[in-house]
């Protein structure tokens, strides 16, 4: 029988512009498609960091350019507009793979919100990294224009950074339910979700957040009693003393061991130990659950246990 799969798609999955992002689909469409067609039932996520950076710096020049007919944007509402466009290219994409190999199956996004406790410390300490990479420069014209907070992101570049809270719940859990149990391939979650909390009576606010793609993953998959988690990245398996000379591929970790290498310090906080993080709370969250961490192109044979990082009790 097959399984139901929760996909975090990473950012070469989705391209940093428009016209990439058209290109990417395509080849992350027949990858998944791959999976579809072995008879697993698949729910996808997705980031949006530098797609959500985009949105709100066109905002922020619409409202510059005239400040009486543009008002500025909220962070939540621009999460909001990134889950449609990047959801409208991943379903077409997918849509048209799967009929090319003669599968009839719907594919939906769902705009999808996200609690997140008003409370939580990273509120008052943004860590994650939104839009574009930029050099030293152009990141401090920014502090000093906009009071945006930044940071060097791995050795890439610098970045805008804003606050990073966990994820509690997903709001819209039972349409997603339906949908998957109605042998839909949907897409949700997209960028982490739409961060918002609960205010007088049943009113969700949106904050001025943006939540990592792989803990809300995990959340999503968790509600859903998926059986894998899959977290595609930028590597085939996860390693340590990476670029080292000593470096060394990781093929299968318990939670134990995956925490022993976290405490070590050996994944980076900006890269792959949310990863990391979000694949060993979900392995630990059922028995028979387990988490993988691989390439796009690999899923079918990680799916398989052929590659990449498994995760397991």
């Amino acid at each position: 029988m097959g399984k139901r799969i929760v996909i975090a798609l990473g950012g070469n999955a989705l391209g940093s512009n428009l016209p990439e992002q058209m290109a990417a689909v395509k080849e992350t469409a027949r990858a998944i498609a791959d999976l579809i067609e072995d008879g697993h039932q698949v729910i996808l996520t997705h980031g949006n960091g530098p797609q959500v950076g985009m949105i709100q710096k066109a905002m922020a020049e619409l409202t510059r350019s005239d400040p009486e007919k543009y008002i500025p944007c909220p962070l939540s509402v621009c999460v909001a507009m990134s889950q449609g466009y990047i959801g409208y290219d991943l379903q077409n994409a997918l849509r048209e793979e799967l009929l090319l190999r003669g599968i009839r199956k719907g594919v939906a996004t769902v705009l999808t919100q996200v609690e997140v406790d008003p409370q939580d410390p990273a509120f008052a300490h943004p860590t994650k990294p939104i839009g574009a990479f930029m050099s030293k420069e152009e990141a401090e014209k920014l502090v000093a224009e906009r009071n945006y907070q930044v940071m060097e992101d791995a050795g890439r570049g610098w970045r805008r950074v804003v606050a990073s809270p966990k994820p509690q719940s997903i709001v819209e859990i039972e349409s997603v339910r339906d949908m998957v149990e109605a042998g839909l391939v949907v897409v949700a979650c997209g960028g982490g979700g739409i961060p918002v909390y609960t205010t007088e009576g049943h009113h969700l606010k949106g904050a001025a957040a943006v939540i990592d793609k792989d803990f809300a993953s995990c959340v999503l998959a968790r509600q859903l009693e998926a059986d894998t988690l899959i977290i595609l990245t930028a590597v085939e398996k996860v390693a340590v003393h990476f670029g080292k000379p000593e470096q060394k591929w990781l093929d299968v970790l318990t939670p134990e061991e995956a925490e022993a290498y976290m405490a070590e310090g050996h994944f980076a906080p900006g890269s792959m130990l949310p990863k990391v993080q979000a694949a060993v709370e979900f392995a630990r969250s059922a028995p028979g659950r387990s988490s993988l961490i691989t390439l796009l192109e690999k899923a079918r044979d990680g799916v398989a246990g052929r590659t990449g990082t498994l995760i397991r009790q």
